[in-house]
């Protein structure tokens, strides 16, 4: 898991550093942000810690419908549980004794012209990717028609000649060779790149290609939701390769279950038109459609005769 700073985030969106200049290296520990509440009122021990604090617009308000006195005391018992640092949103004006005591605390102000919902919603999603378990695995993803696959198989197999063929069809790639898979939660893995092979794509006896300054911006996508696995293989003569398969097989990455598929490869065969089949076959399963079922209901009055 990677270390997300405040010096991250501030250099992320553009913020402007009201106080704690030099304490930019705080980590964030948690990815939700919260928004004043309970912390407004008296001492509880209960409240939850180590989390972004932001002020929008009606905390804002509120504290300067307060006393001099009593807005010191709520921002005090903001800055006693000790957040990595606190954003005002809007562009507003800091509220009274904010900068004094979060200089006295060593906690950052920040501020921004984005909304409270806005910003809320960009912090969490960086930080929730940034501090996302993750690993690295051999193979190339690519986003097929909206939908991001993962395909393995041994080196040499042609994973990277099947991803530039889809890239021909007009489909995106994200990463070749070495693929980052990220937990963003028990239900859904993000592959993206690691940086070094960012629109890159190595094929066989030609070299290496940069897909974007060869076919456009288009032939590139930064990161996908993985939602297909997809193995190549070698063909095997005695394999049954047209099974109807009503119970779907699943690869495990990180405790992630992400539908599986094994293609056997061929000479003659169209493996991207292949993949491009898979995609749509799993997005219509996610409308509720099954090929499958839909045949096997028409051979019952056969069975019943």
């Amino acid at each position: 898991m990677k270390v997300v700073t405040i010096e991250n985030i501030v250099k992320r969106f553009k913020m402007e550093v009201l106080v704690g200049h030099h304490e930019l290296h705080r980590q964030l520990k948690k990815t939700k942000v919260r928004r004043p509440g309970l912390e407004f009122m008296d001492k509880f021990d209960f409240i939850a810690t180590e989390h972004v604090q932001i002020l929008g617009k009606n905390e804002i308000n509120y504290l300067h419908t307060l006393t001099d006195e009593e807005c010191k005391l709520r921002i005090a018992n903001i800055v006693q549980y000790d957040p990595p640092c606190i954003v005002i949103t809007s562009n507003q004006e800091e509220p009274l004794g904010l900068r004094q005591y979060c200089m006295e605390e060593h906690i950052p102000v920040l501020r921004t012209p984005d909304s409270t919902s806005e910003m809320s919603a960009k912090l969490d999603a960086f930080v929730t990717k940034e501090m996302a378990p993750e690993i690295a695995v051999h193979g190339v993803c690519v986003n097929v028609s909206g939908i991001g696959i993962l395909l393995r198989g041994k080196s040499g197999v042609g994973k990277s000649e099947t991803a530039h063929t889809l890239i021909g069809r007009g489909h995106r790639l994200i990463a070749d060779d070495i693929v980052v898979l990220k937990k963003l939660s028990p239900q859904t893995l993000l592959g993206t790149h690691d940086e070094k092979n960012k629109e890159f794509l190595a094929l066989r006896s030609i070299g290496l290609l940069n897909v974007v300054r060869l076919y456009g911006r288009a032939a590139f996508q930064e990161e996908s939701r993985i939602a297909l696995d997809i193995e190549l293989t070698e063909w095997q003569d005695n394999a049954l390769n047209n099974e109807l398969e009503l119970d779907t097989k699943f690869k495990t990455y990180m405790d992630v279950p992400i539908p599986h598929i094994q293609i056997q490869l061929q000479p003659g065969r169209d493996v991207a038109g292949l993949i491009e089949a898979a995609a749509n076959n799993w997005y219509l399963k996610q409308q509720g459609y099954s090929a499958v079922e839909e045949f096997m209901k028409r051979l019952e009055p056969e069975f019943n005769e």
